[in-house]
């Protein structure tokens, strides 16, 4: 599993049945608000001297021009940003499988599985189109879109583990 997911054992809110999977998904951002600032200034600061220049020539609408790439640059940045904080939390108990997806804007889907018949999918090796798909009784839900191949067929793996645990019959006490 990779760092995208935290698999855990433990309690659950719930107290009545031990965790025996527990994920969050999130999408990769690979540039950091660090990172951002300075792509932001150094952007900036090549489109203001070069713009500047053409100013100076007489070419004023250039300067604008360089002055829009900006803006619409990090306008870009802001709404990946905005998207990066939607998140999927998927928790499998004996009795239940939930998937929770929360969009940015903060609206809360919720799924339940039973886990005896549930079926965990991916093609293997995973393209890059492949996805998780979770399915049982003719329902069927596509988990972790946004994350890459190779985590998904990790997640895919790791959920498939935990889930033949939680099929093991449980062994007699001592």
């Amino acid at each position: 599993m990779t760092a995208r997911e935290a698999a855990t054992s433990g309690q659950g809110h719930d107290h009545s049945a031990p965790v025996l999977f527990d994920a969050i998904l999130h999408p990769h951002r690979s540039l950091s608000r660090r990172g951002f600032a300075i792509l932001m200034a150094v952007v900036a600061t090549v489109c203001l001297t070069v713009g500047g220049a053409f100013y100076l020539i007489g070419a004023w609408p250039v300067f604008g021009l360089f002055g829009l790439d900006v803006a619409i640059l990090y306008w870009a940045f802001r709404v990946n940003y905005l998207s990066a904080r939607r998140y999927e939390k998927v928790r499998l108990t004996s009795d239940r499988l939930i998937v929770e997806r929360v969009c940015p804007s903060g609206i809360r889907n919720t799924w339940s599985f039973q886990p005896t018949w549930l079926n965990v999918a991916i093609d293997d090796p995973p393209e890059h189109h492949s996805q998780v798909t979770l399915s049982s009784h003719g329902r069927s839900l596509v988990v972790g879109s946004f994350l890459s191949p190779d985590e998904r067929l990790d997640f895919a793996n790791a959920l498939r583990d935990a889930l033949a645990r939680a099929r093991r019959p449980d062994p007699l006490p001592a």
